[in-house]
């Protein structure tokens, strides 16, 4: 059984390194940070999106941005779509699962902002509706998916496709760039004096 465990940390570190000679990754993901800087510098906000694990990682990278990351500052309009059950079940029930995202999109977003979608596969119709909606109220888009970019695939301003099929550890790097990202942010938005 360690040697299995050996082997799941071994793929991660693969993975992981992989990133570090991927320039259009890297500069996809410096392009996000820019764009997330001047839509606060703006006014505006960062909207996540997700399902499953994706939905637990969009939910944790929003409260790095709105509550802090590695210091006291002030706090961040940022946030997960999928956090009100109430608003969620009502829609699923009345509409379809996959608008619920983008009904929320056209309530909360405004040109100017930032929608995060994350889905390994690239097909989650709800994270697709919601980078469409948010395509055409001018948002600025990011996909977080796995290798093939699915279905997202042109429907956003950045990918950030990670080179695997295998979601536990596309996941694991999508919280890894997650985490970057909310960190480049608050070092831009806030120095350290």
């Amino acid at each position: 059984m360690v040697n299995f465990i050996k082997s799941k940390i071994e793929e991660s570190v693969k993975l992981k390194t992989s990133l570090l000679s991927n320039t259009e990754i890297l500069n996809s993901v410096n392009a996000v940070v820019n764009d997330i800087v001047t839509s606060y510098k703006n006014g505006g906000k960062v909207l996540w999106c997700g399902n499953g694990g994706s939905a637990a990682d969009a939910q944790h990278l929003a409260a790095e941005l709105s509550g802090r990351f590695y210091y006291d500052r002030p706090p961040l309009f940022s946030e997960a779509l999928h956090v009100n059950t109430s608003y969620i079940t009502a829609v699923a029930n009345d509409y379809s699962y996959d608008i619920i995202y983008s009904r929320l999109v056209e309530a909360m977003g405004k040109k100017g902002d930032v929608l995060i979608g994350l889905s390994t596969s690239g097909n989650s119709g709800n994270v697709i509706k919601a980078l469409e909606k948010a395509n055409a109220m001018g948002i600025t888009t990011v996909a977080f998916t796995g290798e093939s970019g699915g279905k997202i695939k042109g429907l956003s301003k950045y990918l950030i496709n990670i080179p695997s099929s295998d979601t536990p550890r596309i996941q694991e790097c999508h919280m890894l760039l997650g985490h970057t990202i909310c960190e480049l942010v608050e070092m831009n938005l806030f120095p350290k004096k």
